[in-house]
């Protein structure tokens, strides 16, 4: 079965479909949500609108409590997850292009979404659709498992595993080509400082909103004479090739610093608005709460994204080194500050040791660690039979080797007894998620529709299922 060939017959229509779904807006808003719409109204709107989908082709769809479902094909006792999500994270300022039109220029698809992870929700969606049109019995329930929650915690997967079998193997089309055995472990540490009854230099400062990105803008309101700060501030600005403002507000100066945004699972592919302005703060003469801060900020971030200066570094050989993304950053003088930051850690982590000694680090300093959320390190032995069969399908689409890899970033696969990310992002290509004008190339999305066509053929086909 040329697979390529009946996708490219295809594109016109993975175009369209994909252009419908970048079109729902679908952040997270939990102030907007109730009981019927937890993650609020848009998220739910994408999942239905997938379902809608999946029931308009005849497939056997089902809705699970408003937050996740499935669209499913074959028979059969075992089931195939391939596992996708339809939230978003917010799009960020300075587009191109409209974030929410999926506009199609330059061999590519814009918006936030196309390759995190709507892009490769739709080609995994046209691959079903081109399997079942081919006409090929399959031994497994395929299901394609939607999720609305995985840019903030996975609750979708929760409930939707209280309520549906567990797949006895699946993919997530949510990260890189070739084939990713091996996810860090992601935890959510959160620095606080207790406030201060003084009066402080600086009286508000935030930078970020979601931990899982860099944040691209942070600003402070503090204390002090316009001219000197706007002054000290262009030439930290011409200095550091920073770009940002400084304006009067009432009796206060703000100062607002940009940055870049990018993955936390690689910090260092963005510029983190809150630490610079956490840099340039420390030119100013503080009082004691407030440098504390910043400095905290500066000594703990400002020139090392792999935590040696709170003990928190390690690496090891199958998933590499750990990361530190400040990502939600917040200080009042009443309130002290709170720095909350997504740490990916490799599958080996001595995790409790590594807390006790970051702990140890920060004794005296006023600063205090405390543990949020911790999802732990997935892998899947090179071996298995899932691991063997997607290479095959691989190899047989690029004429490259499939090799295993490992990310700092979190997929559903995590969430699979036995589950492994698969593309969509191919070697050398850039990746763009969660920046600002992000994009799938369509070649590469009518390319990974067919590699999931055939994935789909080589796992649960009955042909290809005898004795596996």
């Amino acid at each position: 079965m040329n697979w390529l060939e009946l996708a490219e017959s295809k594109k016109a229509d993975i175009i369209a479909e994909l252009q419908r779904l970048i079109q729902i807006p679908s952040v997270m808003d939990e102030k907007a949500g109730n009981d019927e719409m937890p993650f609020g109204p848009k998220p739910l709107e994408a999942l239905l609108h997938m379902l809608n989908e999946g029931d308009q082709e005849g497939f056997v769809t089902k809705n699970v409590d408003n937050v996740a479902g499935h669209i499913e094909m074959g028979i059969g006792e075992d089931i195939l997850g391939i596992l996708c999500h339809v939230d978003v994270v917010p799009e960020g300022k300075n587009w191109t292009y409209p974030a929410f039109e999926g506009v199609v220029a330059n061999g590519k698809v814009y918006g936030r979404g196309a390759i995190d992870d709507k892009g490769p929700t739709i080609a995994a969606w046209m691959a079903m659709k081109l399997v079942k049109e081919a006409g090929i019995e399959l031994s497994k329930k395929v299901r394609l498992i939607i999720g609305t929650d995985e840019e903030s915690g996975f609750r979708c997967m929760d409930r939707y595993f209280e309520k549906e079998a567990m797949p006895e193997m699946g993919f997530a089309p949510d990260a890189d080509f070739p084939i990713i055995n091996a996810e860090k472990g992601i935890a959510s540490l959160i620095f606080t400082q207790t406030g201060s009854a003084d009066t402080e230099t600086i009286q508000f400062f935030q930078a970020g909103k979601r931990t899982n990105m860099v944040p691209d803008e942070a600003f402070a309101v503090l204390f002090g004479g316009l001219h000197m700060i706007k002054e000290k501030f262009q030439e930290f600005a011409a200095e550091h090739n920073v770009e940002g403002e400084v304006t009067q507000e009432g009796p206060m100066v703000k100062v607002l610093v940009y940055g870049k945004s990018a993955h936390a699972m690689e910090p260092d592919d963005g510029v983190n608005a809150g630490v610079v302005l956490a840099k340039f703060l420390q030119n100013i003469n503080l009082t004691p709460h407030s440098k504390a801060f910043v400095n905290f900020l500066v000594n703990s971030f400002g020139e090392d994204s792999r935590g040696h200066s709170l003990a928190l570094n390690f690496t090891d050989e199958i998933s590499g080194e750990t990361t530190l993304n400040p990502g939600v950053i917040h200080y009042s003088p009443a309130q002290g500050s709170c720095t909350q930051v997504s740490m990916r850690y490799s599958v080996s982590y001595p995790f409790d040791e590594q807390l006790s000694a970051c702990r140890d680090a920060l004794y005296g300093t006023g600063i205090t660690l405390d543990l949020g959320t911790n999802s732990k390190p997935h892998y899947v032995d090179k071996e298995d039979i899932l691991i063997k069969s997607l290479q095959k399908v691989y190899e047989r689409h690029t004429g490259e080797k499939a090799e295993l890899l490992s990310i700092g970033g979190g997929t559903y696969a995590r969430v699979l007894e036995k589950g492994v990310a698969f593309g969509m992002v191919f070697p050398g290509r850039k990746d763009v998620a969660h920046q600002v004008d992000e994009y799938v190339d369509i070649e590469d999305l009518v390319k990974a529709t067919a590699i999931y066509a055939d994935a789909i053929v080589e796992l649960a086909g009955i042909s290809n299922s005898e004795g596996k």
